[in-house]
């Protein structure tokens, strides 16, 4: 199944497929279930980066990973089955329904992809809308953890202290790879190897282009099974870059869930800043 999915091409299905709506703002955490409570896709459930698909009490960055206890019950109370097929949507080329698509990739869920249409535009092509929030029949899903898709600090470290060839690309925008602009993190930079590929650079009038220049680059990027690791400021804007490698044919991903804001949250690891003589950006 393609990992970005056109809702036109759903549109006689869309009964049977199984909708999430991912809607999120950084800048307004409370505007993406605002939005969902105001309408939503019909029987769509909502998740919400900070509620949902993160576990803001943990340590490990600034959005770490709920623990398998937790995404099992989420995907219980959303009635999901691992063999349903199932739509992410937001806004539009957000990171958001990235974010949960990778959640679900990793709990096993093989007929999972992104919308690439962001909310209005679907909403105009004429699918069936609700104000009522859904709700969905408990299911008894047993996940089937994917391990391989997930990167630990410990393997970064790793990674990093081995330099065994194996692609290590940073999510985040230009400048804050170089450390000369740092918004979030204590500790400007990037981790030491790493490349720079700006997940941004994917989208385009709201939508990510999986035909365009920067998806182009990505496609040839490097042979298909070499073993690439992604990671951002918190594991959420890496997940487009993620879901963009998987839809180009790149099998041997994985994503640093805690990323850079987990990697500096010891102050004992190292970190670099600027670009290598030859350069860093992808």
């Amino acid at each position: 199944m393609r990992v970005f999915q056109s809702v036109t091409e759903t549109l006689t299905r869309t009964s049977s497929i199984k909708w999430i709506d991912a809607r999120f703002s950084l800048q307004d955490p409370l505007a993406g279930e605002q939005a969902y409570k105001q309408e939503h896709i019909q029987d769509a459930v909502h998740w919400d980066l900070e509620n949902d698909l993160s576990d803001m009490k943990k340590s490990g960055g600034r959005h770490p990973l709920p623990d398998r206890e937790t995404l099992t019950e989420l995907f219980r109370e959303s009635g999901l089955q691992l063999e349903d097929e199932i739509i992410v949507y937001d806004t539009g080329g957000d990171p958001f329904s990235a974010r949960a698509w990778w959640i679900l990739k990793y709990g096993g869920f093989q007929h999972v992809s992104i919308a690439l249409e962001g909310y209005e535009e679907i909403k105009s092509l004429g699918i069936k809308i609700q104000k009522e929030i859904a709700a969905p029949k408990r299911s008894n899903v047993q996940p089937m953890w994917n391990d391989s898709i997930l990167a630990s600090k410990e393997d970064v470290q790793k990674l990093v202290e081995e330099n065994n060839g194996e692609l290590l690309v940073d999510a985040r925008a230009a400048a804050r790879f170089r450390g000369e602009h740092e918004p979030l993190d204590a500790i400007a930079g990037h981790i030491p190897g790493a490349k720079n590929f700006d997940w941004a650079q994917l989208t385009e009038s709201g939508q990510f282009n999986t035909s365009g220049e920067a998806a182009i680059r990505l496609e040839n990027l490097t042979d298909k099974d070499k073993a690439i690791t992604v990671y951002c400021g918190s594991g959420v804007t890496a997940a487009p870059l993620y879901a963009m490698l998987s839809e180009k044919g790149y099998s041997n991903v994985r994503l640093y869930a805690g990323s850079y804001s987990d990697w500096i949250s010891g102050g004992d690891l190292p970190v670099e800043t600027g670009e290598a003589d030859n350069g860093d950006q992808l």
